[in-house]
């Protein structure tokens, strides 16, 4: 005798609360009618909802049977209706429309009445026609990426910061006279006697020069000359200057014209 052991189907729990399934619905729960109803379609106005019921039965929008798509707008209205959600004045002005489009298209005119009146779906064809070109460009401006659009990225562009070369303007002798000369007329100031003469060396005060040179880099012309020494010491200095400049151990330069000069000593690599 073979005994076949009945399959047992495991069927998934309707809900799990706190870990614990529940595979049968109590006895005692109570579902409220239209509990759970979803609704699928929703429209932004009465336009739109035409649109789509035209373009669903794939209707030409300049041949409208008015019959039909009254029948299946009314049919959407009274599904709003029956499901509570609240329906704008606008679509119930629409349906007015439609059942006075229908009524004319339906009723026989009379003899008398002129054949001049025109098509009653005119004026909803142009309406349709424009709500849906700027329903399309709708759609098309919100495919479009958002970058550009709704965000724009910070950019900083830096100019371009060319290395500028200054030019020094080159030294005239007139002119590094008569700097001596202004150094002579406030040395004239400070003349005094002494008795006793001190020497005064070139080569000492070449050494100086450069020493003074060397802790930094320009020294201004003036500040090379001690007006207390007097004309000798200021003679004296400006020929120390002159035999390191003819030596090429240092150099004078000028940043602008008629501007301050100073003096720089030479690297070896530049004698």
């Amino acid at each position: 005798m073979n005994t076949e052991t009945p399959e047992i189907i495991q069927q998934s729990p309707h809900a799990v609360v706190l870990g614990q399934p529940f595979p049968d619905l109590p006895l005692d729960l109570y579902i409220p009618p239209n509990a759970l109803e979803i609704f699928l379609e929703a429209f932004s106005g009465p336009l739109d909802l035409l649109l789509y019921l035209i373009k669903k039965e794939n209707i030409d929008i300049l041949d409208i049977p008015i019959a039909q798509v009254t029948t299946q707008y009314m049919s959407y209205v009274e599904l709003m209706k029956g499901l509570h959600l609240e329906l704008a004045g606008e679509y119930l002005v629409m349906a007015a429309m439609l059942a006075e489009i229908k009524s004319r298209m339906l009723l026989p005119k009379p003899p008398n009445v002129e054949e001049d009146e025109g098509d009653p779906r005119a004026e909803l064809v142009r309406r349709l026609r424009e709500y849906e070109q700027f329903k399309k460009a709708a759609e098309d401006i919100e495919v479009l990426p958002r970058m550009q659009r709704e965000i724009f990225p910070v950019a900083v562009v830096f100019p371009e910061i060319k290395s500028i070369v200054r030019v020094l303007p080159n030294l005239d002798l007139q002119e590094m006279l008569l700097a001596f000369k202004d150094v002579m007329t406030r040395a004239s100031m400070n003349v005094h006697h002494r008795i006793i003469r001190e020497g005064l060396s070139v080569r000492e005060r070449m050494t100086q020069i450069l020493s003074n040179l060397q802790t930094s880099e320009f020294v201004s012309f003036e500040n090379m000359f001690n007006v207390e020494e007097g004309r000798l010491g200021v003679v004296v200095t400006f020929i120390a200057i002159l035999e390191l400049l003819h030596q090429n151990l240092i150099e004078i330069v000028q940043t602008e014209i008629y501007g301050s000069i100073y003096l720089k000593a030479l690297k070896e690599s530049e004698n």
